[in-house]
């Protein structure tokens, strides 16, 4: 995991006026939570671009924790696992907000997701960028800590009343990883993307059906293909070169690491009719990539498979 992955930072950086503005649903009263997540307390909340506004009005009174993640993700999903552990802990001092950024890519936006798992807070109305990556225990707490600590210096000390059952409500334990998928997320961890791109293909030839190998595959070589670029000097190359599949593809990938899943496939897609063969090939490859990354029952991958089929055939 990258530096920017440690520690809380508490940095106000993204505006979710444009979010809030945008919904037309009457606003919660404060101190009052939006609908419960099913199987979890009323502690944690799944919050999508819609509903999220109802959070911003309760953080007026109790410090939000957002939480960013992707179900295609196992780094993610343990860090969800831990933060849906501590959420309980804490007895209603704060909220857990869970935003599937495959679903909600307004808030991946505005919160500035470029990667799943992405953790900021919301307090007084204020987004706080926090970290991204996996933590451990021992720092995630701190980083709750600092949360606390900085919604009491503004006045936001409210509390989510709890009763037994919402403390104790199950906890969703990490299953251990097969060995090669343990494999990919310590190379994952250390930033070697092409050993955890070994360790994948090395699971799916032992299981051609094995579904998380083939999504971590797509995910990892994505986080390959973009280590060390920036995006603005890929955006001003494909600007430069409107056809140039290799400008094209990376901002595409951009794109849709930064949650504009449809933006990354009509990219694609609009170039597709103007190449080659090689050049088709090489789109049509990136795009199953692609459609494994975001998840191939998603309505916008099976959207784009019709559309590609249509320009196949």
């Amino acid at each position: 995991m990258s530096d920017a992955g440690r520690g809380a930072s508490l940095q106000g950086a993204v505006d979710l006026s444009a979010l809030v503005n945008r919904a037309q649903q009457p606003a919660a009263a404060a101190g009052d939570a939006p609908a419960e997540a099913s199987g979890t307390s009323r502690l944690v909340v799944e919050v999508d671009d819609r509903s999220f506004t109802d959070l911003v009005d309760l953080s007026q009174s109790v410090p939000v924790v957002v939480d960013l993640w992707g179900s295609w993700s196992e780094q993610s999903t343990r860090l969800s696992a831990t933060l849906i552990k501590l959420a309980l802990s804490y007895r209603g001092r704060f909220v857990l907000a869970r935003v599937e950024t495959e679903r909600s890519p307004q808030l991946a936006m505005a919160f500035q997701a470029q990667q799943v798992p992405t953790v900021a807070a919301v307090i007084g109305g204020r987004p706080i960028g926090l970290f991204v990556g996996e933590l451990p225990e021992g720092e995630l707490r701190d980083a709750i800590e600092q949360v606390l600590a900085f919604a009491a210096q503004n006045g936001v000390t409210g509390t989510i009343p709890v009763d037994d059952e919402d403390a104790e409500a199950p906890e969703p334990e990490p299953q251990p990883l097969p060995p090669l998928h343990q494999e990919a997320f310590d190379a994952i961890e250390r930033a070697d993307y092409a050993a955890a791109i070994t360790a994948y293909e090395k699971a799916i030839a032992q299981n051609p059906a094995d579904a998380e190998a083939k999504a971590g595959l797509a995910q990892v070589s994505l986080l390959h293909r973009l280590q060390g670029k920036t995006l603005d000097a890929m955006r001003a190359a494909a600007a430069a070169a409107p056809t140039d599949v290799d400008a094209q593809l990376d901002v595409a990938d951009a794109d849709l690491s930064g949650g504009h899943v449809e933006d990354a496939f009509d990219r694609l897609l609009t170039l597709f009719p103007q190449l080659d063969a090689d050049g088709k090939n090489r789109v049509r490859e990136r795009l199953l990539e692609f459609f494994e990354v975001v998840g191939t029952a998603d309505g916008r991958v099976v959207k784009a498979r019709g559309r590609l089929a249509s320009l196949l055939y």
